[in-house]
């Protein structure tokens, strides 16, 4: 049973794009905290993570106050904001996560992660860190295996590549988005009552117009794409002046 549930990691552990309607986000993560308390009430859930985030500076920043918290169970995601850098290293990517498996699970937690899925089927743009992601993905694969941590791995799932499980940005899940990847964490739990229908298509939808793809595409790359280029040309990050949502333990409430 699940005492103290952690979460630390990046914008897709914080919860991006999943309004909670009080102006933050619920996410994934307070999704399973939610799944958890069903079969502990008493359960305790922080959450660390920051959108925005490299693996170095979730080591950095979250390991730590993460052991503190001596938790049986964290989920750790990070490393899609390394592999969007022009000085990638997929070396020293899987060194941070390494160090923080290790750390964790050696402190007695169960370490929870999933792969990240390819989304250049939405976003035609990714195709040029499509590489980086397949490698990132097979890497984790033997990182996992090395060091006895859960992997789910939903890259390999046909619904993650459906365009209505991802916000407007193509590159954070929807509140639909985010269920799912709850639902399948549960799954690999084997919390009761999870199965396998996170995995589900939903129903088919018809061919739109050229026209509307094409208007979709200009939206797309005047309201997202240039500004995360101009953003990161200045070296800004999306989390400046973000603190965590749950930086300590606390009972889950029925809205997460």
């Amino acid at each position: 049973m699940v005492q103290r549930y952690v979460a630390i990691g990046d914008s897709t552990v914080e919860g991006l794009d999943d309004p909670d309607g009080n102006g933050g986000y619920r996410g994934w993560a307070n999704r399973l905290a939610e799944k958890l308390t069903e079969v502990n009430p008493g359960l305790l859930y922080a959450n660390l993570a920051i959108r925005g985030r490299t693996s170095d500076q979730v080591r950095a920043d979250q390991l730590e106050p993460a052991l503190a918290m001596e938790p049986d169970l964290v989920t750790l995601v990070a490393g899609l904001n390394d592999l969007l850098r022009p000085g990638y290293s997929l070396h020293e990517t899987m060194t941070n996560l390494q160090v923080m498996h290790t750390a964790l699970s050696s402190a007695g937690a169960e370490v929870l992660t999933f792969t990240m899925p390819d989304l250049t089927p939405i976003a035609p743009v990714t195709k040029i860190v499509r590489r980086r992601l397949l490698t990132y993905n097979d890497a984790l694969r033997v990182l996992c295996r090395r060091t006895g941590a859960t992997l789910v791995e939903i890259d390999r799932e046909p619904i993650c590549a459906d365009a209505r499980l991802w916000s407007d940005d193509r590159l954070h899940a929807n509140s639909l988005g985010h269920e799912r990847i709850a639902g399948a964490l549960a799954e690999s739990l084997g919390l009761p009552g999870a199965d396998s229908s996170w995995r589900d298509p939903l129903p088919a939808l018809p061919t739109p117009k050229w026209q509307n793809v094409v208007a979709a595409e200009v939206a797309w790359l005047r309201n997202h794409f240039v500004p995360w280029l101009m953003r990161h040309a200045k070296g800004v990050s999306s989390g400046e002046g973000v603190t965590p949502k749950r930086p300590t333990l606390e009972a889950v409430t029925a809205s997460g």
